[in-house]
């Protein structure tokens, strides 16, 4: 597929062309990143749901862009540029010249997510150029489930309301720093505020409150196209965990998401044997494994 190897390519051989560029997509990529990006629509949701609701591959107005390698006219494989690097069906071998591209743009990151070999490879060299990482976790199970659980769903859970933006935003917080060890707040409330509040509106926040007006259990479809949902954010309130609540939770978040779209993904840290386990009893399956790089 190579014909031209790009010159800081291993494969590469003395005299071949440097055929192989990267540049910044505008609209008259779209058709061929979507074709793209439709290979693996479990593992690019992200991408897949960016193009769903913006309609093109151009730079967004907030500034994020997505990164095309071509050979040619032929679009190799992309990565998204903004808050995050996300890559889409990047063969490893040309992480480098993305990793170059997402480097001498000037802009930080605060993560790089998606297939584990990509992944590290895109650290690799964003290492060599002088970015560390805060953590990195190399063992991500992306996992799947497209039929009925195997629990029963517990009712509780439902959409999240505006109503109750006040109740669910302390608890997206929570599961944030849990999660990655920093506020999300450190950057300023605002942003983070905005991001809750439109998956609320959205109808991708699922929660359950108590009488108390306390949240019990939360979890975010992070991305939703019409075929994959991705579950993001999921969080039992400490209060409650041990009880054994977290299945018929999580098999209520199926049952909601695939109200949305047929197969319901997730991606979990490989050292957290608990959440994992009970996914698996939920009737989830791995289908690949992920990999996250945090700043």
């Amino acid at each position: 597929m190579l014909s031209r190897v790009a010159p800081w390519l291993a494969s590469r051989k003395d005299g071949d062309a440097p055929g192989v560029a990267v540049r910044v997509l505008g609209g008259s990529d779209t058709k061929q990143l979507l074709a793209l990006a439709e290979q693996d629509v479990v593992a690019n949701v992200f991408m897949l749901a960016h193009l769903k609701t913006a309609g093109s591959a151009s730079p967004t107005p907030g500034g994020a862009s997505i990164l095309g390698v071509f050979d040619g006219g032929t679009l190799l494989g992309a990565c998204w540029a903004g808050a995050n690097l996300v890559p889409v069906q990047l063969d490893p071998e040309l992480a480098g010249l993305v990793a170059v591209a997402a480097h001498q743009s000037g802009r930080r990151y605060a993560s790089i997510f998606g297939s584990a070999a990509t992944v590290m490879a895109i650290y690799s060299r964003l290492e060599q150029l002088g970015q560390a990482a805060h953590e990195i976790r190399e063992d991500q199970p992306l996992m799947t489930i497209s039929g009925p659980p195997a629990v029963r769903p517990d009712p509780a859970l439902g959409f999240g309301r505006l109503a109750d933006f006040d109740k669910i935003l302390p608890a997206c917080a929570a599961m944030f720093e849990e999660e990655v060890g920093y506020s999300p707040y450190l950057g300023g409330r605002e942003y983070y505020s905005r991001r809750v509040k439109g998956l609320i509106r959205q109808g991708h926040s699922l929660v359950h409150l108590n009488p108390d007006g306390e949240v019990v259990f939360k979890a975010e479809l992070g991305a939703v196209t019409s075929e994959a949902t991705q579950v993001q954010g999921v969080w039992m309130n400490p209060e409650y965990r041990g009880r054994g609540l977290s299945a018929g939770y999580m098999a209520a978040v199926v049952v909601l998401a695939q109200s949305l779209a047929p197969i319901t993904s997730l991606y979990v840290n490989g050292f957290n044997t608990r959440a994992r386990a009970t996914y698996e009893r939920v009737g989830f399956q791995q289908v690949g494994t992920f990999a996250t790089v945090l700043f």
